[in-house]
């Protein structure tokens, strides 16, 4: 049964509740004021993390938007990458916690970025727990991955909520296990 069919099915939930309140401990609950994030050097964003690469709107610095039309944006929104991240995962093994864990990481670095992961490739490969820790961590163990921004100099800055987020991840991609 591919995820497509799950999903169809309902065996795998799209938006879960517990997705979007992880969302909301990470990218912000009642966050309805347009603001220009700084760790993405200035992208204007909205809600749970809706920016002008994901809006069907434009994102304008300071607009308001109603919580009725974040939770509208953001469940299509969520609902798109999601379908779109259900193309690249290939292991039918995948259950709810770890499809929530690979979109939230979908989330906040594009569908693309978390399809091309050595994560992905992991999971696909029926290696789900090592596939979960490189959500995290690099290959030795030791060193952070996806938790790095680059500055307006082009140099990587290491962001300690951005590890605290992906550690989060890879606890709850895990729980399936």
């Amino acid at each position: 049964m591919s995820l497509r069919t799950k999903i169809a099915a309902g065996v795998l939930v799209l938006a879960s509740a517990p997705l979007l309140a992880f969302l909301g401990k990470w990218e912000g609950n009642g966050q309805n004021v347009v603001y220009a994030d700084k760790l993405a050097r200035g992208l204007p964003t909205v809600c749970k993390g809706i920016t002008r690469y994901t809006s069907p709107y434009p994102l304008i610095v300071g607009d308001y938007w109603s919580p009725a039309r974040c939770a509208e944006v953001e469940q299509l929104v969520i609902e798109k990458g999601q379908l779109a991240l259900a193309d690249c995962l290939s292991n039918q093994a995948i259950g709810q916690k770890t499809f929530d864990a690979l979109s939230s990481h979908s989330h906040n670095f594009g569908v693309a970025s978390t399809c091309a992961s050595r994560a992905v490739g992991l999971i696909n490969a029926g290696r789900i727990a090592e596939g979960c820790k490189a959500l995290a961590w690099a290959p030795d163990g030791k060193t952070p991955a996806w938790s790095f921004v680059t500055d307006a100099q082009g140099r990587k800055q290491f962001v300690p909520g951005l590890h605290a987020r992906r550690r989060d991840e890879a606890t709850v991609c895990a729980e399936d296990l």
